[in-house]
């Protein structure tokens, strides 16, 4: 039986939605950097991980792991694919997710849907 291993998001700037992202979900943090990595991207010309391809939010221990790869065209119609989270307190957790960048887009009875600072769609669910 197969298992989600990682969810992928084509995006324009992968680290800020990376860290976007890491602020969303409890217990996710952008994976870190070291020396190994830096040398990896320093020879495919990239030497700053702001400007990195392909970022990486890793979670608790066997959670998905969520990679912010950069595409060159933005995004342009719905998603197909979208996260939905959940909180204790939607309406003040949807209040803590805009602060942060993310743009209401519309409200229903049990759910509040988001976009991302990049305009990908999100449910925020009330636990």
């Amino acid at each position: 039986m197969a298992r989600i291993h990682d969810v992928v998001f084509d995006c324009r700037h992968p680290a800020s939605l990376a860290r976007y992202w890491a602020v969303v979900l409890d217990g996710y943090a952008v994976a870190p950097y070291d020396d190994e990595e830096l040398a990896r991207l320093r020879t495919l010309g990239v030497h700053d991980p702001e400007d990195d391809p392909s970022v990486l939010v890793e979670g608790p221990a066997g959670a998905p792991r969520l990679f912010f790869n950069r595409v060159p065209e933005p995004k342009t119609v719905k998603n197909r694919v979208h996260l939905d989270v959940r909180a204790p307190d939607r309406d003040a957790e949807v209040a803590r997710l805009v602060a942060a960048g993310a743009s209401e887009v519309g409200r229903h009875e049990d759910w509040v849907v988001l976009a991302d600072p990049e305009g990908n769609e999100f449910c925020v669910f009330p636990e």
